[in-house]
């Protein structure tokens, strides 16, 4: 199914979902051990042989753009441990049809990095920090380098980076005491926080009902220190994932209700993993193995065929069905994870 708003055509799934957001995941691996998303000891990673190199990560987002996609967001595990990662930006940055460039990382390394993103053609960032707390981030993250996420912070400040957003995933007796001190810092910084409901998905072993803190609490704790808290004006046509609201002073910050609020119905985000797989959910438990195709000798014909006639069949709504169920627990068994490394959430980009 599809239809044509002026000149473009926007490819449309089972329920009238448009096709126009790819997050690429450039590697699985993390130079970070956060709780909520990598929590085991051990781990089964994707072959080296088997990672895309950034010639056909390129081809296939230019299959991809051809049939809507216009906006891509490099992820991982953490995408600037990838060599040369400003070499795929700069190839991206030649697809015309490509709107918006941008990154989700963990920030440890964005100050090496920031100029030569900006450089290469990136349009825009987003920093994952769940707390200012250096111990706290140390107990999370098992790593203590929060000073080196500030530092990359005040790098793409410094570049000129616009609209950048931290992501702050709050969990009940860890963090969500730190919510005004998070909106703070980001009216000090010029960056956007984004609040993230605690989700069941990937790699969360020890995610409970318990330690979700929802939307409404949220929204009742940050109105508690400020009454004059306005919501945005959501346009019909927006498909962004966050709903965002404006302090008494002008801060913006959003809330990303997926845990108890999904937004199935206006999902157009899909995913592609290092190693090619396409994933149409981020609950999804199957993919689309491009890599093989591509590897096979495909043209980009086959590929548009198959991209378009499986999205038109996507009808995936995972969270939905996720606060549907009776007892919610973790998404998968440790175990399960073991036995498809596409189950975790550092292998299909959260």
């Amino acid at each position: 199914m599809s239809e044509t708003i002026g000149t473009h055509t926007r490819f449309l799934d089972a329920r009238g979902r448009s096709l126009e957001s790819l997050r690429v995941s450039v590697t699985d691996r993390c130079n970070l051990r956060c709780l909520y998303c990598m929590p085991e000891e051990e781990y089964l990673w994707l072959p080296r042989q088997s990672i895309l190199d950034y010639e056909e990560i390129g081809r296939l987002v230019e299959v991809f753009s051809a049939v809507g996609v216009s906006k891509v967001r490099i992820t991982g595990g953490e995408p600037l441990l990838r060599r040369d990662l400003t070499r795929l930006i700069a190839l991206l940055a030649q697809n015309p049809r490509i709107a918006e460039r941008a990154i989700t990382t963990n920030g440890i390394l964005l100050s090496r990095y920031a100029a030569a993103l900006r450089d290469a053609g990136l349009d825009r960032v987003t920093v994952s920090l769940d707390t200012l707390r250096p111990e706290r981030f140390h107990e999370l993250a098992g790593r203590a380098r929060i000073e080196d996420v500030l530092e990359g912070i005040a790098a793409v400040r410094a570049e000129g980076f616009r609209n950048t957003k931290l992501n702050t995933v709050v969990v009940r007796g860890f963090n969500d005491d730190e919510l005004i001190e998070l909106l703070e810092f980001g009216r000090i910084h010029a960056i956007e926080v984004r609040f993230i409901e605690y989700m069941d998905v990937g790699g969360a072993t020890r995610w409970t009902q318990e330690r979700v803190v929802s939307r409404q609490e949220i929204l009742d704790r940050i109105v508690e220190f400020d009454p004059g808290i306005t919501a945005q004006k959501h346009l019909e046509c927006s498909t962004a994932p966050a709903e965002r609201f404006h302090l008494s002073d002008g801060t913006t910050f959003g809330i990303i209700a997926s845990t108890t609020a999904p937004f199935c119905g206006t999902c157009g985000r899909s995913r592609l993993t290092a190693d090619g797989m396409w994933l149409l959910c981020l609950y999804g438990d199957t993919g689309v193995d491009l890599k093989a195709m591509l590897r096979d000798g495909a043209s980009d014909q086959e590929m548009t065929e198959l991209i378009v006639k499986t999205w038109a069949g996507r009808r995936d709504r995972g969270a939905e069905r996720r606060l549907e169920a009776s007892q919610r627990g973790p998404l998968h068994p440790v175990e399960g994870l073991r036995q498809d490394p596409h189950r975790e959430m550092h292998t299909r980009g959260g």
